[in-house]
């Protein structure tokens, strides 16, 4: 059997280190998506670093929590977000989606990570252990892939994510 999804999409983007779990990896991250509440302290972080462009090959910044029109702030903080994406796509207000069975890997790091990942430098990052899960029944109509996931969580912990 080869490497799950997951260890073949580290070992392309992998720019730094050995993929052994535990020791430090550095990743070329491709796309960031960020949002209005914790993504906005991205942009002080792209301004400090002077890019002209993203150095990505899609960044995002969405708007997922200041929905609500009820006085003039929330247009004043969307004109200031979107301001900031020039090189980055700026996709309004909207939920966000699932990537619909695309093979991704994705992680939630701090503002300036990502800051450094739309400058173009790498993610570093432990190498996680990667587990490979095999059913071997049919499972029931009403179980869901988020179901098995929440089980494996359930019964091994959620340690390290």
């Amino acid at each position: 059997m080869g490497f799950p999804v997951a260890r073949k999409l580290i070992d392309s983007h992998l720019v730094s280190g050995a993929p052994v779990p535990g020791r430090e990896i550095g990743l070329r991250v491709d796309q960031t998506l960020t949002q209005d509440a914790t993504g906005t302290l991205v942009m002080p972080e792209l301004e400090a670093l002077g890019l002209d462009r993203a150095r990505t090959g899609v960044s995002i910044r969405y708007v997922d929590h200041n929905l609500l029109q009820a006085d003039e702030k929330n247009r004043t903080r969307r004109t200031w977000r979107a301001s900031g994406c020039r090189g980055r796509r700026w996709s309004g207000p909207t939920r966000t989606r699932a990537p619909r069975g695309r093979p991704a890997c994705s992680r939630s790091v701090g503002g300036l990570e990502v800051a450094m990942a739309i400058a173009g430098e790498p993610l570093y990052l432990r190498m996680p252990e990667i587990w490979g899960v095999r059913l071997t029944s049919a499972l029931p109509e009403w179980v869901s892939a988020k179901d098995v996931t929440l089980e494996m969580l359930r019964r091994h912990g959620v340690k390290g994510g």
